[in-house]
């Protein structure tokens, strides 16, 4: 009888072989397969399946135990539905997960650093509902937007510390190499109660690689056709009650203009990253971590006879230079099988100048995060609860006598979330925060925020399943928005809290899921999600009479809704995945009603996929974007891109290359990117790529 090994199901096409004797069977509708006139003797059984783990087991012939004989099988760890997943702090898979959580897998993550080696982008460009946004036009800094709404509304954390938010802005995914990594775990829509406010649009916890039994030794060497150059190394291992991971990168780039403009559509740039962990294993129920993170960045974009230093005088040009340094601490203890407790804690220090023409603004921020939390399984499901404390202090030390932009906040929070299975088909996940947050903002209840939210999973049989949730969320003023970025924060005022109000949201979304096999061969999966996201009291940049930008709240609500769509089909060593998305985001004031820009209503995706595990990799991508509004009232065009990517591996070596957007889409190609001199230029809304084709080739050895 083979029965999943997890939920006990009967796995219907199972095939059983005895390779001795050349002789198989195929398990029935209940599990069921039987073998007879076998002669005597021990013979090893191969049990297969799907998406499973591959089994063997010996057996005597004669089988004189009772019978049937139960097999039961895992998921196999290529099987993208069967990932663990740990943001949402009960360690369950993604298909008994109530709330939704994708994974982007270690493998993908693989195949991904070997196009952009450098940064986090093209990690989060190729999920379904997630388009990464360039905020600038000559310094490459971007933001990712989930489900139409702002990149600010969405947590971006590093093993659940929130290390990236307010100064560093658009320039945070730009700093992240990936090798790292061992797990990007994204949830969508409001999901607040264990992290904090923030989480409008949804979070992205990227979570690093830990030290293994066996060693690792990786290095990674890139180089690309716009100038750019990335070398990586990573290193984990054990030794005895204690382990070490170890970090380090570098990425440059002289500066790159495929469009004869005369302005950088990749920056000049040079970076480097050191990240540094290590792991004490007192006890077999004890882990302490204690890791820092340091990165330094000169970054500079503008006019490349400035970049170039052909010219540099009356030219243009946007200089950013950013020093990094965090501290990251956490301990993890089970006192019994039932109950566990992890505190954290982690020190956050970033400096950030903005030099050009005839201005410089140069800013400090110090974030301080502090957690406990615990965690009991009991009679009536799991629990979580805890505090956290969260401080945020920005100095600004421009020197400006005119313009004063210090501000400090304070958030200190409790949650608490149960997740229950009530049947054996329902699970049921509700969670509560209660936020304090100094100063309050104007008119909100003393700076307190009440953020329940629930979510369900059904599975109909081991096909069908589906998911309900909804909550709420609230995101604090702040000057960090596109807007003042893109003004390079001249003449933007930190926002007085007296005046503004913070803005809340409430989120639904529900989503089915179908999986089969069918001959034992041919994988299907399917996942249809539905959003919705009310955002009240945005905030948006305004300019006054004293032709200083303030930040208020817009009197109106912007409305998210849409649907996403992912199709997988799977016949090894064929992969062929699908993805649609559809977003209609609307921002509504009194007499007026509009599309929120930069949004592509339509986008669609196509992967198809040949691939050996361990031993090559050739793809072909191909990426369709509709038409957005901009800023100014116009629409931007429509665009599709086009590129391959293929790696061989060859024992401790892989060589790997790719050609992206492969037939050069430009945004330049559809006009100038600027208006008025190129002196004093005004840069228009960013809608399409600017860095056109792009080829690289590189070699990973693993030692």
């Amino acid at each position: 009888m083979v029965l999943d090994e997890e939920s006990g199901e009967p796995l219907s096409d199972a095939t059983i072989f005895i390779s001795a004797l050349d002789r198989g069977e195929v398990v029935d509708v209940d599990g069921f397969a039987t073998f007879e006139d076998l002669p005597k003797g021990s013979w090893e059984f191969l049990f297969r399946y799907v998406g499973y783990e591959p089994y063997i087991q010996t057996i005597d012939i004669p089988y004189e135990r009772s019978q049937p004989i139960e097999i039961r099988l895992g998921h196999d760890h290529e099987d993208h539905e069967e990932i663990t997943v740990s943001t949402t702090r009960s360690n369950r898979t993604i298909e008994n997960a109530p709330t939704r959580v994708e994974a982007i897998t270690i493998e993908e993550i693989g195949e991904k650093a070997n196009m952009r080696p450098g940064d986090i982008r093209m990690l989060l460009a190729e999920s379904t509902g997630i388009q990464v946004q360039q905020t600038s036009a000559v310094t490459g800094n971007s933001n990712f937007r989930i489900q139409g709404l702002d990149g600010r509304y969405t947590q971006l954390l590093k093993d659940g510390f929130p290390l990236y938010s307010g100064f560093s802005g658009g320039l945070s995914i730009m700093q992240i190499p990936p090798l790292d990594l061992k797990q990007v775990e994204v949830i969508k829509g409001a999901n607040s109660t264990l992290y904090g406010g923030g989480a409008i649009a949804g979070l992205v916890n990227l979570i690093s690689k830990e030290p293994a039994l066996e060693h690792e030794l990786s290095v990674l060497a890139n180089v690309s056709s716009s100038n750019g150059s990335d070398f990586s190394g990573f290193y984990s291992d054990r030794f005895g009650d204690f382990g070490l991971t170890f970090f380090s990168a570098y990425n440059q780039n002289s500066g790159y203009d495929p469009s004869g403009q005369g302005f950088s559509a990749v920056p000049k740039y040079d970076r480097f990253s050191l990240n540094p962990k290590l792991f004490w294993y007192p006890g077999d129920q004890t882990k302490v971590m204690a890791a820092a993170h340091i990165s330094v960045e000169d970054r500079l974009g503008g006019d490349m006879e400035y970049i170039n230093n052909e010219d540099r005088s009356g030219t243009y040009f946007e200089r950013h230079e950013t020093q990094r340094i965090s501290t990251q601490f956490s301990i993890d203890h089970r006192f019994s099988e039932r109950t566990s407790i992890s505190v954290k804690n982690s020190l956050s220090f970033f400096d950030r100048s903005i030099t050009i023409p005839n201005y410089y603004f140069d800013g400090y921020q110090t974030a301080i995060f502090s957690e406990v939390a615990i965690n009991y399984l009991g009679d009536s499901g799991s629990w979580v609860g805890g505090f956290n404390f969260w401080t945020d202090n920005f100095e600004d030390q421009s020197g400006d006598p005119v313009v004063q932009r210090d501000f400090n906040s304070k958030i200190g929070g409790g949650f608490i979330q149960h997740t229950i299975e009530l049947t054996e088909q329902l699970s049921l996940e509700s969670g509560f925060r209660a936020d304090l947050v100094s100063p309050a903002p104007e008119d909100q209840r003393s700076g307190w925020f009440l953020l329940p939210r629930i979510s369900a999973l059904y599975k109909l049989n081991n096909e069908w399943s589906m998911r309900f949730g909804g909550g709420m969320g609230y995101k604090l003023p702040e000057m960090f928005t596109d807007d003042a970025e893109n003004r390079t924060f001249q003449n933007v005022l930190a926002p007085d809290f007296d005046q503004v109000k913070a803005e809340e949201s409430y989120g639904l979304n529900y989503d089915a899921n179908f999986r089969t096999v069918l001959d034992n061969e041919f994988v299907i999966r399917v996942n249809q999600l539905f959003y919705y996201t009310f955002l009240d009291n945005p905030l948006v940049l305004e300019e006054g009479n004293d032709n200083f930008f303030r930040v208020k709240n817009l009197d109106g609500h912007i409305r998210s809704r849409g649907a996403e769509t992912n199709l997988a089909f799977i016949r090894e060593p064929l992969k062929l995945f699908f993805g649609y998305t559809y977003v209609d985001a609307i921002e509504k004031t009194v007499g007026s009603k509009h599309q929120v820009p930069l949004n592509s209503p339509h986008q669609i995706n196509a992967i198809l996929m040949f691939e050996e595990h361990g031993s090559y990799r050739i793809g072909f991508e191909s990426y369709y974007y509709s038409a957005q509004q901009l800023n100014d009232g116009s629409k931007g065009e429509i665009y599709t891109i086009f590129g391959i990517m293929g790696e061989k591996t060859w024992g401790r070596y892989t060589v790997f290359a790719n050609l992206e957007n492969m037939f050069d889409t430009r945004q330049t190609n559809f006009g100038s990117i600027y208006t008025g001199s190129r002196q004093q230029p005004d840069f228009k809304d960013i809608f399409a790529p600017l860095e056109g084709r792009y080829v690289n080739v590189g070699v990973k050895v693993r030692l």
